[in-house]
């Protein structure tokens, strides 16, 4: 059982090296040749599994930013603002789509060593686990107030694959007297085995899962939408610094200016059967 908040992903960044065309790519606002150093706690994990030959590739969620400008006296926020969350396996990051899953997928991975930076993930877990499969149980150790985590496992039976998504309760309804209960809970990552070659996925979505049983999930996939016309006004006006703002005005990169961010919605429903186990740790 992971404890998510203690679990972190951190690293440290090469030099800096000032861009060819913007003054604050990547939110920077430092010199160049400085370095960073950067932690996240982790939010879930997704493990894939060959059933055939047991071989396994564990993903992980970071906890988001908000598109920052680092490190700044003022001026911390970027407006137009956007998130920025990163999804990686021990070798590799793994690409988050923002699109339905109806489309093609696009994403697709990159080697962890190809990102100029140094990195450290350490997981680490509670002690004193227990499995639970009743709602009785769920219901006593949550009013017991004990950490809660849910796995979630289903499989794949074209490809042989079994995902297996442990995430911590956030979220939790109760209704003692009937002994119901129903987790609503993320953010998760959701693998596209359409992305699987074997070793690592391509790409995967941002989404929440629901449960009230043992044998059911549902998620709710994020997505990105296109903001109205007069919406754009005012979501795309820049307030103080603009991060693609020219070193010169006279040299713009092809493509100038990059579209702004698009708003992100939670849509579309993946629901499937499902073997739910909640594990307990006592909170001392």
């Amino acid at each position: 059982m992971i404890n998510f908040p203690a679990s972190t992903f951190t690293w440290k960044s090469y030099p800096w090296e000032k861009h060819p065309y913007y003054k604050y790519m990547g939110g920077f606002v430092g010199n160049p040749n400085q370095t960073y150093h950067v932690r996240f706690s982790l939010e879930s994990r997704c493990t894939i599994e060959n059933l055939v030959t047991g071989d396994h590739t564990d993903i992980f969620l970071g906890a988001p930013c908000r598109s920052e400008y680092t490190i700044a006296a003022r001026n911390l926020f970027q407006v137009p603002s956007s998130e920025w969350r990163m999804a990686f396996s021990h070798e590799h990051q793994i690409h988050i789509s923002n699109r339905p899953s109806v489309e093609a997928p696009n994403g697709k991975n990159t080697p962890l060593k190809d990102l100029k930076l140094e990195y450290k993930i350490e997981i680490r877990e509670f002690a004193n686990v227990i499995e639970m499969t009743s709602a009785t149980s769920t219901i006593e150790a949550t009013l017991a107030g004990d950490f809660l985590n849910v796995c979630t496992t289903y499989k794949d039976q074209k490809d042989n694959l079994q995902v297996t998504i442990e995430y911590p309760v956030h979220v939790i309804n109760l209704n003692q007297k009937d002994s119901e209960f129903q987790t609503c809970t993320g953010p998760i990552f959701l693998p596209d085995l359409r992305t699987w070659d074997g070793n690592q996925l391509g790409q995967g979505f941002v989404a929440d899962a629901a449960i009230s049983s043992f044998d059911w999930t549902e998620f709710i996939l994020r997505r990105e939408v296109e903001a109205a016309t007069h919406e754009r006004d005012w979501l795309d006006a820049v307030r103080g610094r603009d991060r693609y703002e020219l070193q010169d005005p006279n040299n713009p990169p092809p493509e100038h200016p990059p579209s702004r961010p698009k708003p992100l919605v939670f849509n579309e429903i993946w629901e499937f059967e499902s073997e739910n186990v909640v594990l307990k740790a006592p909170n001392v």
